[in-house]
């Protein structure tokens, strides 16, 4: 919790998250993460970057009409566990900012490169690296040193109503 609290600190827009709402989010994720798809570095035994990876449950549901109950849900948890799933997607990844030097520009890539190349041996085709904040050039770059590219931006606008 400190560690994604201080690492996503900067970025516009952000809250804090709380012990609470961690826990809660990590009940409701349980059945989506795995050991293999989490990566935490440390240093002197502390955390200093995590990513978290999961599958892309998009491709299990695409044809599930919005709808698990009564016999979707099997399904679903049937591809999951049983068939698998091609794609992956890296909801959360950070480093702390107190992590200085070359580390903090080594971290990321050494993690972006494991996962790559651990997801791989797992059988996931993609993974995809979202939620890259367009002014965040450092991990921009990072990602695109290990083959990926950009096929999507959002932007978010801001107007006061008054």
């Amino acid at each position: 919790l400190n560690l994604l609290n201080e690492a996503w600190s900067d970025n516009w827009g952000y809250v804090p998250l709380t012990e609470a709402e961690i826990a809660y989010a990590g009940k409701k994720l349980k059945p989506l993460i795995f050991n293999e798809l989490v990566r935490v570095a440390e240093v002197d035994g502390e955390p200093v970057a995590f990513m978290l990876t999961i599958p892309d449950i998009n491709e299990l549901i695409k044809d599930l009409n919005g709808e698990l109950f009564p016999f979707n849900f099997v399904k679903l948890l049937w591809r999951l566990k049983v068939k698998g799933v091609k794609t992956a997607r890296v909801p959360l990844m950070g480093v702390r900012r107190d992590v200085g030097g070359w580390l903090q520009a080594v971290l990321p890539f050494l993690i972006v490169d494991s996962m790559r190349r651990e997801a791989k041996q797992l059988g996931y085709e993609q993974i995809e690296l979202s939620w890259i904040l367009e002014d965040n050039l450092p991990m921009r770059r990072i990602i695109e040193a290990v083959g990926t590219s950009r096929y999507k931006t959002y932007r978010l606008y801001e107007k006061s109503l008054r």
